[in-house]
């Protein structure tokens, strides 16, 4: 039986390379629906999620699930969340903003539409990155609520224990 050559690693090392083609970051446009200019992204937050359009011409409002911000988030702080990238950013009446959520509660679904608005904003001019960063805007919370094991009542908590 003839013995099989294994490759060296300098062929591997060539294989691995020919394959790995250069990865080329689409240029940002915006997109266009019956000639309007918008912007669009996705934030998320815990098990919320909320695509979000921003569009500089059109009425100057806040829609989320076809409704004003001010009806779909009822709390004072759930609104600010909202508009806190655009205060920031100092352009509260420049954008018109529509924002689809689903998932979560009140108040993951205004952090996951607060990512959202940041990240459009960021499309709409890069500049905005390094105040939108600091202000901790543009990071994905990872924080979720962990799952249920079995044997235990929640994720961590056992059931009581007894000696008799």
């Amino acid at each position: 039986m003839p013995a099989i050559k294994k490759p060296t690693t300098r062929k591997i090392k060539k294989a691995v390379e020919e394959t790995r083609k250069p990865v080329k970051k689409p240029e940002v446009q915006p997109l266009e629906s019956a000639g309007e200019h918008y912007f669009e992204t996705v934030g998320r937050r815990k098990t919320s999620s909320a695509r979000i359009r921003i569009a500089i011409n059109g009425d100057k409002e806040i829609l989320v699930n076809d409704k004003p911000y001010q009806v779909y988030f009822p709390t004072l702080e759930t609104q600010e969340i909202v508009l806190s990238p655009l205060k920031l950013m100092s352009c509260l009446d420049k954008f018109r903003i529509i924002a689809k959520v689903n998932g979560g509660g009140m108040h993951s679904q205004a952090e996951a539409v607060r990512h959202g608005i940041a990240r459009a904003l960021l499309l709409f001019n890069a500049d905005f990155r390094k105040r939108l960063k600091k202000a901790g805007y543009l990071t994905r919370d990872p924080r979720m609520r962990e799952r249920k094991k079995f044997g235990l009542k929640r994720a961590r908590r056992a059931p009581q224990w007894r000696k008799r």
